[in-house]
């Protein structure tokens, strides 16, 4: 029985082996596949900046067609995307090392959705981080993702150790769309609850990447007590339990208050050895940024301020929010 087990054991670790390899030709074949793209690009540009007119680049789309028959990518369409692709990523410094990291089809969606180059970075970097496919990616783009990330509100900077304290920044949104809940305006908060959990698949793509699901009203014993968290998380990457609680009106000081009892108890009583401290964070219907960053202050417990809606309409402040573009570069660079 021994030695079937080392057997299996062996199998297991050459299909890993197998695996590995198999990404690192695909990786070396994409970064290929966008490095001929650039130089694809970069020829069209230099021409049309020669004044060549515009009918050089349907003549080129056939006869590349007409010479490499099995290579696809080389519509009119596409040329006319990589010389757009080369134009406005070689002058950009931060973006230019980046070419190769992901896809040219996720390339293609960061370009046509995101003008700004460091929401372009960001996009980038996150797609290659978590993994995004295509449609998640979408999805990310329209749902605001890279204002939600940076403008989130927690107290980390203060409450986490160096070693995960930038990478539990992308463990936090400012706000969660849950539109996929079909929710009336006005509804109870165990009805939130309860519409989340059945949809835990949408909650978890919402809520970011590396999340996995626990439980709801999660008991705590504490004495003779019984006490109950929403919804308990784990986040795999920062190996830590993650409490949530769901308000459904505007965020009030005395939640901090519950939230910290809550990861003290998960702390002393939950957490395994190996595992960091718990998180919280705090989901509300409205917040108001003044009274969420004075109570956060005051806090020695690692928590977030998070608001939701219900339907797909975003916050039209964002864009106002936004620090300056330096901030906003070093906190990429920090996240990433």
């Amino acid at each position: 029985m021994e030695i079937e087990n080392i057997q299996q054991l062996f199998i297991i670790e050459i299909k890993q082996k197998v695996r590995q390899a198999q990404y690192e030709a695909l990786k070396a074949v994409n970064v290929q596949l966008i490095n001929l793209y650039w130089e694809l690009g970069k020829a069209i540009s230099e021409k049309q900046s020669e004044n060549w007119g515009k009918a050089i680049v349907p003549t080129l789309s056939k006869e590349l067609q007409k010479e490499f028959p099995k290579m696809s990518g080389f519509s009119t369409t596409n040329l006319w995307l990589m010389a757009q692709f080369y134009s406005e990523y070689h002058s950009a410094e931060n973006l230019q090392p980046l070419v190769g990291e992901i896809s040219w089809t996720k390339h293609i969606v960061i370009l046509n959705k995101c003008k700004d180059s460091l929401e372009r970075q960001f996009y980038i970097l996150a797609t290659k981080k978590f993994g995004w496919t295509k449609n998640v990616l979408i999805h990310q783009i329209e749902n605001k993702t890279y204002e939600k990330y940076l403008l989130n509100q927690t107290n980390f900077e203060q409450t986490l150790p160096e070693n995960i304290k930038n990478q539990a920044h992308l463990a936090v949104k400012d706000e969660y769309t849950f539109d996929f809940l079909n929710l009336a305006e006005e509804h109870s908060e165990s009805q939130l609850e309860n519409a989340l959990v059945q949809n835990v698949r949408n909650f978890l793509l919402e809520i970011g990447h590396q999340f996995a699901f626990i439980g709801n009203q999660y008991k705590l014993q504490v004495g003779e007590k019984e006490y109950f968290i929403d919804l308990l998380l784990y986040h795999r990457q920062l190996q830590c339990l993650v409490a949530i609680e769901l308000k459904i009106g505007e965020f009030i000081p005395e939640y901090k208050g519950k939230m910290e009892f809550y990861l003290t108890v998960l702390n002393d009583t939950i957490k395994l050895a190996h595992e960091n401290d718990a998180i919280g964070i705090i989901i509300c219907k409205e917040k108001d940024r003044t009274v969420v960053e004075y109570s956060l202050k005051s806090s020695n417990m690692p928590i977030g301020v998070a608001t939701y809606n219900t339907s797909a309409k975003l916050p039209k402040q964002y864009q106002e929010l936004l620090p300056d573009r330096e901030e906003i570069a070093k906190k990429i660079n920090e996240y990433f």
